[in-house]
């Protein structure tokens, strides 16, 4: 079953991989600005508001997208890392709960085992975590996810792994890392 994992150990495991975090005590999770960063996005339906520039790094992937896009985030997962897989919310737990995604969270989240009445007053990401055992529990939470967040986003990191995943509200992954060989391993099969 997926569990809790405090704030300050998914802050200390991200910064000594390297990483900032962007915004006080959230998942948004990043390299260092002006450090060289590799990154790859995939879609679901067309987006009209990815910029031209960006448009090179971008593969849309066929429907059913959501299921689509879970599965394949969990193959990364389970392919690149031999440590868990950690969900955040790129805000955190407080605003989730009660204002960007309080009309269902709280149910997925009790669905999964995870009380959701423990999260809710945490102004921090603390992450679900997810034991490779547990692959197809993260595919379910991604899918979700993908498919009823509607202005916030959520990330997956890779605690062992320099690698962060923005699951965005447009039915899209984002992938960055620093490293062409971690992102060529990423590539779609």
């Amino acid at each position: 079953m997926p569990s809790i994992r405090p704030y300050p150990e998914v802050l200390l495991a991200m910064q000594s991989m390297g990483l900032v975090c962007n915004y006080h005590n959230s998942g948004a999770f990043g390299f260092p600005r002006g450090t060289p960063s590799v990154y790859r996005g995939w879609i679901g339906p067309d987006d009209p508001t990815i910029r031209p520039a960006v448009r090179e790094f971008v593969r849309q992937m066929p429907p059913p997208h959501e299921p689509n896009l879970a599965r394949m985030a969990r193959d990364v997962w389970l392919r690149l890392s031999e440590g868990p897989a950690w969900i955040v919310p790129m805000s955190h737990w407080a605003f989730e709960m009660d204002h960007g995604s309080r009309d269902w969270l709280p149910g997925v989240l009790d669905e999964m085992g995870i009380d959701s009445a423990v999260l809710t007053p945490l102004n921090n990401a603390a992450a679900i975590e997810f034991g490779r055992d547990e692959g197809e529990a993260m595919n379910l939470f991604v899918e979700k996810l993908l498919g009823r967040l509607s202005a916030s986003d959520f990330a997956l990191l890779l605690p062992r792994f320099p690698l962060v995943c923005t699951i965005h509200h447009h039915k899209q992954l984002w992938w960055v890392c620093q490293s062409e060989e971690i992102m060529a391993a990423v590539a779609v099969p």
